[in-house]
């Protein structure tokens, strides 16, 4: 059986399903109605699909020093994934609206956990109906599997490590995974600064996408990143955004690129601005 770890057309997960015991998970969010993705999956979701809550399940409680979403306790989302039926040899298939920017925090904590067979669905729930495949409004329950987490924390960048390159004028290879305007501080819907990290560099997840919220090829990507790397090194990077969820999109697109995976700053910039004296950097 192929095995998937990055994308997954419509098209192969439909062969999959057909010819394999995967696992496929919901993970619709809204930033503005937390409520809203339970809603859309009760509404209506991919056949056999379990559905992730982001803050519930993809996250821990907020605390006074964390971003707005921390990882959660590793103990906790490891048996969650045995409760929906996931074991070490399950093949994963993760999915959102459309462009993945959700999907990609579930692909990325698998693999931080050790589990590489997961891949996100390319254009979401939105390619699945686009193609007059069925939903499905029943919630489904599987066997309970059997899960070892071998957490590896070596794919995380901390706020401590990068406030010591800023606060000592060091090189960091830090990229800011948000749109132009929220990196230049010239507007902030989310959190309660705007800006961004000094010393970060800004390459939204946008341009992993066409014009049809599909990702690029493989391609495109690397002209993208070959474009925004020239004159940086292409070892170390750090990717981060809001909270540390969107910017998964590029260790994702990074890793299609042919690129070694990026390091995920899971604070992200809701956690640096917690603390005032941290410096930030607005554009005038």
């Amino acid at each position: 059986m192929t095995t998937f770890t990055d994308l997954i057309s419509v098209a192969e997960l439909k062969a999959l399903m057909e010819t394999s015991d995967c696992r496929i998970v919901d993970c619709r969010h809204n930033l503005f109605d937390p409520q809203k993705g339970r809603a859309d999956y009760l509404d209506g979701h991919l056949p056999g699909a379990v559905f992730a809550d982001m803050d519930k399940n993809l996250a821990s409680e907020i605390t006074p020093v964390s971003g707005r979403h921390p990882l959660p306790d590793v103990e906790t989302f490891r048996l969650r994934l045995e409760g929906w039926g996931i074991g070490n040899d399950t093949q994963i298939v993760v999915y959102d609206y459309g462009n993945g920017s959700l999907a990609v925090r579930m692909w990325w904590m698998l693999r931080w956990l050790g589990h590489d067979a997961v891949a996100v669905l390319d254009g979401g729930i939105s390619a699945w109906t686009g193609a007059d495949e069925p939903l499905d409004d029943m919630v489904s329950e599987f066997p309970h599997a059997t899960f070892t987490a071998s957490p590896d924390n070596s794919m995380i960048a901390t706020t401590a490590e990068i406030e010591s390159a800023v606060r000592n004028d060091e090189a960091i290879n830090l990229i800011d995974a948000r749109d132009e305007a929220r990196f230049r501080g010239e507007m902030e819907p989310i959190d309660a600064m705007a800006g961004h990290i000094p010393g970060a560099f800004n390459l939204p997840l946008a341009r992993n996408l066409n014009e049809e919220g599909r990702w690029r090829s493989v391609s495109e990507l690397q002209a993208i990143w070959n474009d925004f790397l020239p004159g940086r090194t292409r070892e170390r990077l750090i990717v981060m955004c809001g909270s540390g969820v969107t910017a998964c999109h590029l260790i994702l697109s990074a890793r299609l690129a042919g690129l070694e995976s990026p390091r995920l700053y899971v604070g992200s910039w809701s956690e640096w601005i917690r603390d005032e004296s941290r410096p930030v950097v607005v554009a005038k």
